[in-house]
């Protein structure tokens, strides 16, 4: 299809930004991917501040990832109906509030000292971050050549990698090394005092989900500016339902499959690093040294992403995201037949090999959808609750078998997304310079 003329000028895309405004709206929407994986991987740092500050067992304290990813399963297919029909960006504004709204409820948890806060203050974030994936993986994919697609949302991610690179080190100083250095006895002190114990220190998480919740506050704000820059026709042909006839689609269905067990195995093994690298076996790290070599493993889906965007434009989508998946694979397994610094490195090596996985699944996945890309991007959403389910299944394995073999559980994800990735290729995808890959029915 010809791009559409522009009343300000230029050519627009199919979101109905001209081309001159299009240049400027897509660093804007680096910046919010770069804020929403600083928030997301913080997650991953309150988990071990949680599990010794409530004395929780490893199925226990994966109940932050549960209540995370759980919010995908329940918001995703109503925001990608809502963002049908109000347009990408006052989704986009929606989400934002909501996720500020988010970081703001981790004061009361903090300053009442209960665990079951804390996790809904998570769920109420993570459903804002919902409402984000749904608007903003199409739309970056819709900025630009379609052809080029999968290859600018791994540069989006390439960004959202940054934050979670960052906000380990950030979360380690912030919070990991700061409280007391043993964490409160629920035997040796009375229940008043261990209350109030847990208080002071939970204390030490309200400062940075504050900080995170003016920003994001302060994004929602410029995103509002800017919604004149797109045609926001989102009411103007309605969609019809949730869109789950949409799941008819071979390509759809199993990249929606494959999403939920690539988020499953990065958040298990993102959650349980920190306790991994402090086993006597492995490397005996603190938990603050544990929280900064947390972001080599999310530092390596940076470098990877970097890469990963130009290699895409000339390399097969499934032939990059099966070697991709073998290579995972083939880390965690080495990691868990081995002590110390190798079962260290090459599980944090994880990281690189994760790294172009998620844009290049969800960037197939939604391929050739159109006028239905918000929908579909919803059913897509909706799977990353692999995240809650993969991690909990992972964390009662640790606790019933020990860390390293519950690693086989991430395994066998990363297994069947390069049978997923294999499936593609058989059925003639192409690489994205040549042209939008088929479906798996075609």
């Amino acid at each position: 299809m010809l791009p559409r003329a522009s009343a300000a000028g230029g050519t627009a895309d199919d979101t109905g930004a001209p081309a001159g405004r299009r240049r400027w709206l897509l660093p804007v929407m680096l910046a919010l991917f770069f804020t929403w994986g600083l928030a997301t991987v913080l997650v991953d740092i309150i988990t071990p501040k949680l599990k010794s500050l409530f004395a929780l067992s490893y199925a226990e304290a994966t109940l932050t990832q549960f209540c995370f990813f759980l919010a995908y399963a329940i918001v995703s297919l109503p925001a990608g109906l809502l963002v049908a029909r109000i347009g990408y960006i006052r989704g986009l504004v929606l989400g934002l509030v909501v996720m500020a709204l988010g970081g703001l409820m981790f004061t009361p948890a903090a300053r009442m000292g209960v665990y079951p806060l804390f996790l809904l203050a998570l769920f109420v974030m993570a459903s804002g971050i919902a409402v984000l994936q749904v608007a903003a993986n199409p739309l970056v994919t819709k900025l630009g050549p379609a052809a080029q697609a999968p290859s600018r949302l791994t540069l989006a991610q390439t960004f959202n990698a940054l934050g979670t690179t960052v906000g380990p080190a950030i979360g380690a100083w912030a919070i990991l090394s700061r409280g007391p250095a043993t964490p409160p006895d629920p035997a040796a002190l009375s229940p008043e005092a261990l209350a109030a114990a847990r208080q002071a220190e939970a204390a030490v998480l309200q400062a940075p989900f504050l900080v995170i919740a003016g920003g994001l506050i302060g994004l929602a704000v410029l995103f509002w500016c800017l919604r004149s820059w797109m045609r926001e026709e989102g009411g103007a042909r309605p969609a019809q339902g949730l869109g789950l006839d949409l799941l008819a689609r071979p390509r759809l269905a199993l990249g929606a499959l494959a999403i939920f067990l690539y988020v499953g195995a990065e958040v298990a093994i993102g959650t349980l690093m920190v306790s991994y690298l402090e086993q006597p076996r492995v490397l005996a790290a603190d938990p603050a040294t544990a929280g900064h070599l947390l972001s080599v493993y999310w530092g390596g889906a940076l470098v990877g992403r970097v890469v990963g965007s130009v290699v895409l434009r000339y390399v097969r989508a499934g032939a990059a995201l099966a070697a991709c998946a073998l290579a995972a694979g083939l880390l965690a397994t080495v990691s868990a037949v081995s002590d110390g610094p190798l079962a260290a490195w090459t599980l944090l090596a994880v990281g690189l090999a994760n790294a172009i996985m998620f844009p290049t699944i969800f960037a197939l996945a939604i391929d050739g959808l159109g006028e239905r890309t918000a929908q579909g991007a919803g059913i897509v959403c909706v799977a990353i609750v692999g995240g809650a389910v993969v991690p909990v299944v992972t964390g009662l394995l640790a606790d019933r078998i020990g860390l390293s073999p519950a690693l086989g559980a991430p395994v066998m994800c990363y297994l069947c997304i390069a049978g997923y990735a294999l499936a593609n290729l058989r059925e003639g995808a192409r690489t994205p310079e040549s042209e939008p890959a088929r479906s798996l029915a075609a």
